[in-house]
């Protein structure tokens, strides 16, 4: 009897079963120098990878494309570029597969390593089946006899006459790159309108991202966007069971409110994900880069603590039924219909004990005239007593544009505002009210948009809101002496 054989025999049915398995057998052929260091999350990211491609590999519709956050130095990369590719042709020979990050390099190096172990004399003698073609046989590019490929892309990459039975997206974006909005908008566009539409079958294959997140809008958050608006459209349209199509997993450095799905936390040791590979130690060493150790590290891209804006102690309430000293309601104007930057109008008041009230949001994309039109029916639903402040943006256009304002909202109280400073040196007095819980607000639906963005300032994708607050607080906080007495007013014109 060969021995040899029947080994060989016995670990490609175990390997073939359980994708943990292919791992732990294959990882001296990927890394031969380095011992595999057990943590629960490989098991935990090998099933829900396999739980996707086994439906891939059964040809049944896909129950939803998998999203995973998860820190650099876990593994990710080896188990969702390199491990899952390589085990999926043990199973279908045929399958093809699309691989893409955010450099051209990246998605080679990972793609060539898939290669080197398929060439492997372990994989070749677990799985003889699986051969080469000797015709197609490069880095970004390689394939077998039975059909099956993998082709390696980079984000904004061109994918014309390639389509997949698996899509794996690893890292789309470059950390030193995610504050660009160009970047963002390039992986998000990337994703949605070129890749998506690299599939066999629209129906069954998926997309797999593993990511550290990076940014407020980048492609995890454009993702779970679009699938919460789907979800929610099917909901409207009388299908209240509509399922979310995007499964979110979701694994910190440290346990924390973003650990998804809830139970994991208690496989948490100590409060940490891994304890070995991301130690106290190794993360004390990184905590101190703010914005680095918040995105990559703990997936949610704001610094540790909070922004600029710590919202947690922004309180929700009830707005006080007595008079007020003032209020007002401050225009940022932006000009784009259907994109870009919005026109935003917020509402803010000042009680008589001396607290600021958030009280409302107008905010909208819209065309010029439509937004002049907001502007008048707000101010007629908010009354003559309201102050009405504009910004208005320096040269000519700008005094313009604010004159025309002006002449609409004839009889009202109207204040334009020439800003000085950046976005973030306008906030800073607001920012001050806010973090001392001097600052209250109404709710409303417009809210967790709000929120979001003054948790992200000034990092946040938009920051209208928070100009356009600004510009309330500061109507509200800067009184003025009108000559003829020493009475303190509010500036008007």
């Amino acid at each position: 009897m060969d021995v040899g054989i029947n080994k060989y025999d016995l670990m490609r049915s175990i390997c073939q079963d359980s994708l943990v398995d292919f791992v732990k057998e294959f990882w001296e052929v990927l890394v031969p120098d380095e011992e595999l260091i057990w943590n629960w999350h490989i098991k935990y990211l090998c099933d829900e990878l396999q739980q996707v491609a086994e439906r891939v590999i059964a040809k049944k519709p896909k129950e939803y494309d998998l999203v995973i956050n998860i820190s650099p130095g876990s593994t990710k990369s080896t188990l969702a570029s390199i491990m899952l590719p390589a085990w999926m042709w043990s199973r279908m020979p045929s399958a093809r597969i699309i691989g893409g990050s955010y450099s051209s390099e990246l998605s080679m190096d990972l793609s060539r390593k898939n290669r080197d172990m398929v060439r492997s004399e372990k994989y070749q003698k677990m799985f003889p089946n699986i051969e080469l073609r000797m015709d197609q046989d490069v880095k970004s590019y390689f394939a077998n006899t039975s059909g099956g490929s993998r082709y390696a892309t980079s984000t904004g990459g061109a994918v014309t006459g390639f389509h997949a039975h698996l899509i794996v997206i690893d890292d789309p974006l470059d950390p030193g790159l995610a504050v660009s909005e160009i970047e963002l908008k390039k992986a998000n566009t990337w994703i949605t309108e070129t890749i998506n539409q690299r599939k066999v079958d629209k129906t069954i294959t998926p997309i797999i991202l593993i990511m550290q997140r990076l940014h407020q809008n980048d492609p995890t958050a454009d993702i779970l966007r679009r699938a919460k608006e789907a979800q929610r459209n099917a909901v409207l349209q009388g299908n209240e069971d509509a399922p979310m199509r995007v499964k979110h997993i979701c694994l910190p450095a440290e346990v924390s409110e973003r650990v998804h799905p809830p139970e994991l936390k208690k496989k948490y040791v100590g409060g940490l994900m891994d304890p070995v590979r991301l130690s106290e130690e190794v993360l004390n060493d990184i905590r101190p880069k703010e914005y680095l150790y918040a995105g990559q590290f703990m997936q949610w891209p704001v610094p540790v603590g909070g922004g600029m804006f710590k919202i947690e102690r922004l309180a929700i309430d009830v707005p006080p039924a007595r008079h007020w000293q003032q209020i007002v309601r401050f225009w940022d104007k932006a000009a784009t219909e259907g994109g870009g930057a919005y026109s935003v109008g917020v509402k803010m008041g000042k009680d008589e004990q001396g607290y600021y009230w958030v009280l409302h949001v107008c905010r909208g994309r819209w065309s010029s005239e439509v937004r002049e039109e907001r502007i008048l029916q707000c101010a007629q639903i908010d009354g003559k007593d309201v102050i009405v402040g504009l910004e208005q943006e320096p040269g000519a256009s700008g005094k313009t544009d604010v004159r025309t304002t002006i002449k609409m909202l004839a009889g009202y109280r109207i204040k334009a505002v020439c800003p000085s400073g950046d976005k973030t040196q306008r906030a800073d007095p607001f920012s001050v009210q806010v973090n001392s819980r001097n600052v209250r607000m109404a709710a409303g639906e417009w809210n967790t948009a709000y929120l979001e963005e003054l948790e992200f300032f000034p990092a946040s994708t938009y920051k209208d809101q928070v100009d356009a607050s600004s510009g309330a607080f500061d109507l509200l906080s800067t009184p003025v002496i009108r000559a003829g007495g020493p009475k303190r007013q509010y500036a008007r014109t």
